[in-house]
């Protein structure tokens, strides 16, 4: 299966459901998890969902792999009290703009951007998909929530709270492509108190007061 049609093949299949999870931290490094699953129409789905390769941990693994992520868990299960079958995915990575190399996710064109005031823009294209014939767009549900480092200044999210963003799709609020972001302003590092230091230097003189007068 070629690179770039892994998500493709997610959609096509019938009625999905797509969620992504990515924490990001102030260094844009982070984490993300994915969690998609798919009903069985007829029996015959069990043979394309493995030829398709969406549900087999070892096409996973390659699809999610570069050199600038770490796959921590790949976990594939069945629900039998709904006919559905699941995958999850959970990996970090150095940089944000660096899931840009998962090969499952090209095209995405993961962002973060200097703005202005010292602000930070990030982004996310999520790319239009053409759904087979007799099947409902509604039926192909898309979510995405991000916990950014940061005071949320802006946004196009479905809701927030605190600084989790949350989108909801389904394929036909997606049309032609939609580019989902947001403003922050990031927090900064935390720095030691300054009562720390000069406590410090209190305990120093102290101590050298004592050495000098013992010695003495």
């Amino acid at each position: 299966m070629k690179k770039y049609l892994f998500l493709i093949f997610l959609f096509l299949i019938g009625c999905l459901n797509y969620e992504q999870v990515t924490t990001l931290k102030t260094d844009t490094s982070g984490k993300m998890f994915i969690h998609y699953f798919a009903k069985f129409r007829t029996p015959s789905d069990t043979t394309l969902y493995n030829e398709i390769g969406v549900f087999d941990s070892l096409s996973i693994s390659k699809e999610f792999t570069s050199k600038f992520t770490e796959i921590e868990s790949i976990v594939i299960f069945n629900n039998f009290t709904d006919s559905t079958i699941h995958a999850q995915i959970e990996f970090t990575f150095t940089k944000f703009d660096s899931i840009n190399s998962v090969p499952a996710l090209k095209g995405a064109n993961f962002r973060v951007e200097a703005g202005p005031s010292a602000t930070k823009i990030f982004s996310q294209f999520i790319s239009p998909f053409f759904t087979p014939f007799g099947v409902e767009k509604t039926e192909l549900n898309l979510k995405y929530i991000y916990y950014l480092p940061g005071k949320i200044l802006s946004h196009n999210a479905n809701s927030i709270s605190n600084n989790k963003l949350e989108w909801n799709f389904n394929l036909e609020d997606i049309g032609r492509g939609k580019l989902i972001t947001a403003t922050y302003k990031p927090w900064k590092l935390k720095e030691t108190p300054t009562w720390i230091y000069i406590l410090c230097l209190l305990v120093l003189i102290t101590v050298t007061v004592y050495l000098f007068s013992k010695k003495k």
